[in-house]
């Protein structure tokens, strides 16, 4: 089953979840001031999945950026990473067009023509040299733009902290890339997996650093990343949280992964 017919029945059953959710009762006005705050209605059900997260990424996903990190040099590190923003293009321009950001959708064209013509298919990041630096949008941040609410707090395995609206997002910009469709020639569909994986490990080998340093300092790192999270969605839909770069896994997501 692809991707995009896998994620609709996702956000169903995270939606059932959350509605299931007990606020407190109205004379604990304390209890429902925090409950509403916090907007984690399924907190100990998310702190489960948190934890099977955990144990996957100790297992598989630290373990095998850790690999990529020593295997391969930082230099050609930087060209996957440019490749994996290039072939995002699509997504960031609809996404543009979607929030009626005229002047952004310019420069993500131009950047797109640029890379993919003078950077030698995205490896080189040339655009910003000419005045076109870097962002990413999603259609979790459209939706937002639009005046959906975020809905409840979701932790979803692997793919981290979320919510209805970014989980939804994720599945419409996975459904809006031209490669998602890609089939018939076993080449190409396997240039696909190659790009899949790549993308996890580019984007957790650049979370080794950050998730350490939160786990480290919190004592609670679960709430630590549920308000790291909300944070940077908050500065990504205001424009704000530009890193100077293009974000190369787009998982605005629902995904932990995305940097």
């Amino acid at each position: 089953m692809r991707p995009t017919r896998m994620f609709p029945i996702l956000v169903v059953a995270c939606l059932g979840l959350a509605a299931c959710a007990t606020p407190p009762p109205a004379s604990d006005p304390e209890s429902v001031a925090e409950f509403n705050a916090l907007n984690d209605p399924i907190e100990p059900l998310n702190r489960v999945s948190y934890g099977v997260h955990n144990a996957i990424d100790t297992l598989a996903l630290r373990p095998a950026a850790e690999i990529y990190r020593t295997l391969l040099a930082p230099p050609i590190r930087t060209g996957i990473r440019n490749v994996l923003s290039n072939l995002r293009t699509p997504v960031v321009l609809l996404n543009d067009a979607l929030q009626g950001e005229t002047q952004r959708f310019g420069t993500t064209l131009g950047r797109f023509v640029l890379n993919t013509m003078l950077g030698v298919g995205g490896i080189f990041e040339v655009a910003t040299d000419f005045g076109l630096p870097p962002h990413s949008e999603d259609f979790g941040q459209t939706l937002a733009v639009w005046g959906a609410g975020e809905g409840p707090f979701l932790f979803i395995p692997v793919l981290g902290p979320s919510n209805p609206r970014d989980l939804t997002g994720f599945g419409v910009d996975l459904a809006a890339q031209p490669l998602t469709w890609i089939s018939g020639s076993t080449a190409l569909e396997n240039a696909m997996v190659v790009r899949s994986v790549a993308g996890v490990l580019d984007a957790r080998e650049g979370l080794i650093e950050p998730l350490d340093t939160l786990t480290a300092n919190s004592l609670d790192p679960y709430a630590a990343l549920r308000s790291a999270y909300r944070q940077r969605r908050a500065a990504d839909i205001s424009n704000r949280g530009e890193t100077g770069r293009a974000d190369a896994t787009g998982s605005a997501i629902g995904s932990g992964l995305r940097r």
